[in-house]
């Protein structure tokens, strides 16, 4: 019997010889410096853009910064004028972004202008999005266009994964993310040999990416919490539960996307959908405060540099409303990626349970929320594990994050995630 279930037991395929990866090293080297660059660009612009609009605009007209009336002001105000641009641009600066995730479809070139624009413009405009899913389709119509043309002798198909790997490890600065990310996708294919002859050009173009931006821009992600010790049961009780807890919040939010996505659709045209969500916003950061505002990241470590500064009350107020805030900005039509304001949300429910249970230590309270709501919106195991673990540099969290990610994975598996179909029906 064994000698028949050996027979039958395919052989393995054969590994790729070296000499056909040798050729992939030398564009995905150029794609992950391009990918890079494009990323650091487009971010130092939104930053200059965003300085002006809510600091030296409102100082010269005297007017408070983050006052009730500028954030409605302005955040009406990108609505229009991303409405505009959506209208206007060709190809309508690219797909519905409720339909869009971090595998971006190859867009024609004469796409890619308004995407930008209209990206630029959100990031300093303030709706609750970041940066990661326009960016990924313009890096992945760049490398396509050109890489089709300038080496015709490559698949084609190579390119978006190359554009691809090397725009995450540029955001995250390291190509980890990206192989953490390409593994979990090519889990499901079958692949042609050892699945590292798969991802070696894509951890290439990453590795470039991450290495440019680490260069140029120096990115980093720890927030500096106080430092976990000798983790105890008192402190994986807490991280099954805040991660748990993150799971069902964000599914309650997955849960209505559908919902709020058709009620914008309804409006027929971005010059209405996208002014009513920028209206929304506005109102929606008059009760949180303007830490609510923008993709989060900067935000994050203003609330992770004080723990103790804010109420449970406070904290669970930015946690709600920063999420409503990302559901209301993936729907009315703003160009963003999800992923950057789901690690606010997540940071500020984990700072909300140490506030209402001192015992909760903040490194594991923010690592364990930020790993729930990425699992139900993102449905990654391993980058959520990942961006949860980066974000407190500490070796033992990890085994914390391992186990509290099984229960809030049941929470999640089977159920609908944060992206649409065309029909508008929900991705499972």
């Amino acid at each position: 019997m064994a000698q028949d279930t050996a027979r039958q037991t395919p052989p393995p395929a054969p590994a790729t010889p070296a000499r056909a990866l040798l050729p992939l090293i030398l564009p995905a080297l150029v794609v992950g410096v391009v990918a890079s660059l494009l990323f650091v660009g487009v971010s130092g612009l939104a930053e200059r853009l965003q300085d002006v609009l809510w600091g030296n605009l409102p100082d010269a007209l005297g007017i408070g910064r983050y006052s009730v009336l500028w954030m409605m002001v302005m955040l009406t105000a990108t609505g229009i004028a991303v409405g505009l641009v959506v209208w206007k641009a060709p190809g309508h600066a690219g797909p519905d972004p409720a339909t869009t995730g971090l595998n971006a479809p190859v867009l024609p070139p004469v796409v890619l202008p308004g995407l930008l624009v209209a990206t630029v413009l959100m990031l300093a405009g303030g709706p609750s999005l970041g940066p990661e899913n326009p960016l990924i389709a313009v890096n992945v119509g760049l490398a396509y266009w050109l890489g089709r043309r300038l080496v015709p002798r490559m698949p084609g198909p190579v390119w978006p994964v190359l554009a691809e790997a090397a725009t995450i490890g540029a955001l995250f600065g390291t190509p980890v993310a990206a192989a953490l990310m390409i593994s979990e996708a090519m889990a499901g294919r079958q692949t042609k040999g050892p699945l590292w002859d798969s991802v070696f050009a894509p951890l290439v173009a990453a590795a470039a990416g991450s290495f440019t931006t680490s260069l140029v821009a120096q990115p980093t992600f720890d927030l500096d919490l106080p430092p976990i010790g000798r983790p105890d049961g008192g402190d994986l009780l807490s991280a099954v539960v805040v991660a748990s807890a993150g799971a069902l919040l964000a599914l309650c939010a997955v849960r209505a996307f559908p919902y709020v996505h058709a009620g914008f659709a309804r409006l027929r045209h971005p010059m209405l959908a996208l002014p009513v969500g920028g209206i929304v916003l506005g109102l929606l950061a008059a009760v949180g405060g303007h830490l609510t505002l923008f993709k989060g990241l900067e935000e994050i470590g203003e609330l992770a540099s004080d723990p103790e500064g804010w109420t449970a009350g406070q904290f669970a107020t930015m946690t709600v409303v920063k999420l409503a805030a990302l559901l209301v900005a993936a729907s009315c039509g703003f160009r963003g990626g999800r992923i950057f304001p789901a690690i606010f949300i997540g940071t500020a429910l984990g700072l909300t349970a140490h506030a209402l249970v001192p015992g909760v230590h903040p490194a594991v309270g923010v690592s364990a929320g930020v790993l729930g709501v990425l699992l139900a919106i993102t449905r990654q195991g391993w980058v959520s594990l990942f961006v949860a673990a980066v974000l407190v540099a500490s070796p033992t969290i990890v085994t914390l994050l391992c186990v509290a990610s099984l229960p809030a994975w049941l929470l999640v598996t089977g159920r609908p995630q944060m992206q649409l179909r065309e029909d508008g029906t929900s991705v499972r």
